[in-house]
């Protein structure tokens, strides 16, 4: 039987909705001085408002935690030798930190919120839909180029979501993956 949405789902919806907002309006935030800190603040802001939602049943660990996030780790570590460069980050000093509020912040929205909400629909449905709205979000920012790197990274961070029964593994493989791409 699938769940309907009910008037207790309005306000993750309503955040999943200005989360997405604010990070496709993203690319105004990365001129001038204050860009670092506009985007802190909008990452910060999505994180926040992302978690204050109440998780919707969280379910056990299919894999054990720490295995899905060394198999994460160690694919990013394998594409990142596969696919060379990446593209340059626009953030300057506030590469690393930037990255992983950025990181954390999509994470709550897409595996924590999207996926939540997907999932009613199914696994399939929740870790495809979460994995390709992460995906296409990413376009804006990067360009179209960036899209089939980042559906498979949507759908390895979804999947590790699944695995993991928690979002806090696909947060810290996208924040490991984020840190590799300043140290590069």
């Amino acid at each position: 039987m699938i769940r309907t949405a009910g008037p207790r789902e309005l306000p993750a919806w309503l955040i999943l909705a200005g989360g997405i907002t604010l990070l496709l309006g993203r690319t105004a935030l990365t001129g001038g001085s204050a860009a670092p800190v506009l985007l802190a603040a909008c990452y910060v802001g999505i994180g926040v408002a992302a978690v204050s939602v109440r998780e919707v049943s969280p379910r056990p660990s299919v894999l054990g935690r720490l295995p899905v996030l060394m198999i994460g780790l160690a694919a990013i570590v394998l594409v990142a030798s596969v696919v060379g460069p990446w593209p340059p980050l626009r953030l300057g000093w506030m590469g690393a930190p930037g990255g992983v509020l950025a990181a954390v912040a999509e994470e709550a929205l897409f595996r924590r919120l999207a996926y939540a909400r997907l999932l009613r629909f199914g696994a399939v449905v929740a870790v495809v839909g979460s994995a390709l709205a992460f995906a296409l979000l990413h376009v804006p920012f990067y360009g179209i180029e960036v899209l089939p790197v980042d559906l498979g990274a949507g759908l390895l961070l979804s999947w590790q979501r699944w695995a993991s029964g928690t979002w806090t593994v696909p947060a810290a493989t996208h924040a490991a993956a984020e840190l590799l791409a300043v140290l590069r």
